[in-house]
């Protein structure tokens, strides 16, 4: 309000010039000190060693040639693709069938249901499923070993099978983030004109020309929104691993990796980390 009046003290050719800016400096000021100083900083941090002696690209240099390290970024582009791929995919597909029946509120519902749960409590549930406690001939808890073991088998330690024990972190975030894919291409599905649907039917195509060439093209920047979406927040992946194996038998990603470098306190390294997550 104060600047707002201050604003009207001065022509009136200065005040619509200045208004929009000083109701938007707030924020730029908030988004520069909380933001680019911090992401300033790490860049410069990560530039030094551990005695504050400038080093240069020596820090992301020893990450890159680092055994241990390679797997880890490894594992972060299986996440990448993994997620991003399938997610989108099954999303795609459940909101192509879900259009078609009768109570597909019911259906999308719980498909969506899983997008209410947290990272953490989607782990601990999917922690029962794995469950490799138990030995042969003792009853099951895991679901997954007690249908395994039913069917004859041994049971198995999932979370230590290199490197299917990804993967199998990788089904949980397929798991939440499917609903969300379903949701926004639905809405993209029921965006496309009857019209032109109806045309293609009639000039002969069959339903997946329908799909292929009409649908498909129809909603191509819905699922660019979706995968963009999707990668920023499979980058960023943390609380599934941190609580189904914390990063043991070579299941870390670079996140973890960046929480345990502060913990150790080597800041520099946990600072090239951040800046590679960051690129």
């Amino acid at each position: 309000v104060g600047v707002n009046k201050t604003i009207d003290l001065l022509p009136e050719r200065a005040q619509d010039r200045l208004r929009p800016w000083a109701f938007v400096a707030p924020v730029l000021v908030f988004l520069f000190a909380f933001l680019v100083v911090p992401a300033i900083r790490t860049i410069y941090i990560s530039l030094f060693d551990s005695g504050g002696g400038f080093v240069g690209l020596e820090n992301y240099t020893d990450l890159f040639s680092d055994d241990s390290m390679r797997i880890v970024f490894r594992n972060n582009v299986f996440w990448i693709v993994g997620v991003t791929a399938f997610s989108t995919l099954f999303g795609l597909l459940l909101a192509v069938l879900a259009d078609r029946v009768r109570h597909e509120s019911a259906a999308k519902a719980l498909v969506f249901l899983p997008m209410a749960i947290s990272f953490v409590g989607a782990s601990v549930i999917w922690r029962f499923i794995y469950d490799s406690s138990r030995l042969a001939g003792e009853e099951q808890i895991g679901l997954l070993n007690a249908a395994w073991v039913g069917l004859d088998n041994e049971p198995v330690f999932w979370l230590l099978e290199r490197p299917w024990n990804n993967f199998f972190l990788i089904v949980i975030m397929i798991w939440l983030q499917t609903g969300f894919a379903m949701v926004v291409l639905s809405s993209a599905v029921k965006g496309v004109p009857t019209e032109l649907l109806e045309a293609a039917r009639i000039d002969g195509a069959n339903e997946w020309k329908v799909f292929r060439y009409v649908t498909l093209p129809s909603i191509a920047g819905t699922l660019a929104v979706v995968v963009t979406t999707t990668i920023i927040l499979v980058l960023k992946v943390f609380d599934i691993v941190r609580v189904m194996t914390g990063g043991r038998d070579e299941t870390s990603v670079i996140a973890n990796e960046m929480i345990d470098s502060i913990g150790q306190g080597l800041h520099e390294q946990a600072g090239a980390l951040a800046v590679i997550l960051f690129v």
